[in-house]
């Protein structure tokens, strides 16, 4: 019987998934400058056994045409927060077994500094750090904030996303031996200058070469998630990653994104079986049937058609609502501005039609998404309800869990802990935690917290 993940998906801001809920009474993420409501969140996820608490981040926020949307900053969608990574140390101290993933964009920095940043990060929580590798969001903002003429090509985002992952890898694998750091008193040797190697790399994009100063760390390199389900993200996903976060739409789509990242795992040499895909996950999860179509219904009041229009265009570039309702997608690509296409490619390619089946029109685009947003999979219902859905997702799909995606923080994921995460546990989907595990050991079901020697990083 195959095991599964849970992770919690979040933001160091007002709102998860680019819908609205923040202001419903039983939301507390309102709270999101305050230490204590993270340490809260943290210690709930810890006694309910989720396997880590993840957080997306980026530069980038919703623009319609050339500006800030005004309903982004109206309700908090997507704009608004700090740099969650800086948040982690906090939460490490006050538990001991839940890891944190924390998202970074290539192409922000040098790769030395992500690499010096997550090492960090990995030794301060004593091995429990994750980094979800993406390639940008909302790449017309960014390019704007940076100061760049205009936004790098979708394709070439990702070639040089495998440069600066391979460099980083370079620096946490090889620029120390195992035994270099001797931190000896009695001889004042703090360590073995011929265990320490010069990091040389040229590369079409990232080039480098020097020395690594931070020492080696538990898991030396961070637990590569990546997210992405473009054609190149599913490509890229196959050789680096160890978890791959896919966007959860219909069942059978997601099943084909899950049997090609698989498939080309194995053409990279890999056990494509040994991948953890994960999918997003909105859970109204209560005590009765009844009660928990009750919390799904006030969250769906409270979505607009300007709110979905809102993060679609943060997302992809396209403004919904100033395309005719009664068209499809088609009438932006056949007149391209050249923004469209790259960014948010997989949330165009999903509502442009496939195998016989027509493409949805913008009417009915925005009624698909509205309370939907990004989020992926949606389940209500009772305990028991619930956890049958998700066995019945993970029979269609070949996912190997999911990632909860708050509506009414930290409150979801409170009541998922102990309304479902016990049924599970009893039907054994959930593995035994070892204590003192690594956040690798922890997702890959195997002791040793290196990263594993099949892998080409190594």
């Amino acid at each position: 019987m195959k095991k599964l993940h849970f992770g919690v998906f979040e933001v160091f801001s007002t709102q998860v998934g680019g819908t609205f809920s923040w202001a419903h009474p039983l939301s507390d993420q309102i709270n999101f400058a305050d230490p204590q409501h993270w340490i809260r969140t943290a210690k709930i996820l810890e006694k309910a056994g989720f396997d880590f608490l993840f957080f997306a981040d980026g530069y980038g926020y919703p623009m319609v045409g050339e500006d800030l949307s005004e309903v982004a900053v109206r309700h908090g969608i997507n704009f608004g927060g700090y740099d969650p990574s800086l948040i982690i140390p906090v939460l490490a101290q006050h538990t001991s077994t839940l890891g944190f993933v924390v998202t970074a964009s290539t192409g922000m920095d040098h790769p030395v500094q992500l690499a010096r940043r997550y090492s960090t990060l990995d030794q301060l929580t004593g091995g429990r750090i994750g980094w979800n590798v993406v390639t940008g969001a909302s790449q017309n903002a960014v390019a704007k904030v940076l100061g760049q003429s205009q936004m790098t090509a979708h394709d070439k985002r990702y070639d040089m996303a495998a440069e600066y992952v391979e460099l980083a890898a370079h620096f946490w694998e090889k620029s120390w031996d195992d035994d270099a750091l001797v931190a000896d008193k009695e001889t004042g040797v703090f360590a073995r200058r011929e265990g320490i190697h010069q990091v040389t790399y040229e590369g079409e994009h990232y080039r480098s070469e020097g020395y690594f100063t931070a020492p080696p760390t538990p898991q030396r390199t961070p637990v590569i998630f990546q997210a992405g389900t473009s054609p190149k993200g599913r490509a890229f996903a196959a050789k680096h990653a160890e978890c791959v976060f896919v966007q959860g739409t219909t069942p059978a789509h997601t099943a084909s994104n899950v049997a090609d990242i698989r498939a080309k795992a194995e053409e990279q040499g890999r056990d494509g079986s040994a991948l953890k895909i994960m999918a997003g996950l909105t859970v109204f999860v209560a005590e009765t049937e009844e009660k928990a179509r009750q919390l799904q219904a006030e969250f769906d009041a409270m979505q607009t058609d300007e709110i979905v229009a809102t993060l679609y265009a943060g997302n992809t570039g396209i403004d919904l609502l100033a395309l005719d309702p009664e068209k499809t997608l088609h009438q932006v690509l056949e007149n391209n501005d050249g923004v469209v296409g790259q960014m948010g490619t997989s949330n165009i390619e999903r509502f442009l039609g496939k195998n016989g089946a027509p493409a949805p029109t913008v009417r009915e685009i925005l009624d698909d998404l509205k309370g939907k947003g990004t989020r992926g999979f949606r389940v209500t219902g009772s305990g028991e309800q619930v956890a049958d859905q998700i066995e019945a997702l993970i029979e269609e799909t070949d996912l190997d869990g999911f990632l909860l995606e708050p509506v009414f923080a930290p409150r979801d994921a409170e009541a998922f802990g102990q309304l479902v995460m016990p049924i599970l546990r009893e039907r054994g989907r959930i593995p035994e935690l070892a204590g003192g595990s690594t956040l690798r050991e922890r997702i890959t079901e195997k002791p040793g917290a290196r990263l594993g020697q099949g892998h080409h990083l190594v």
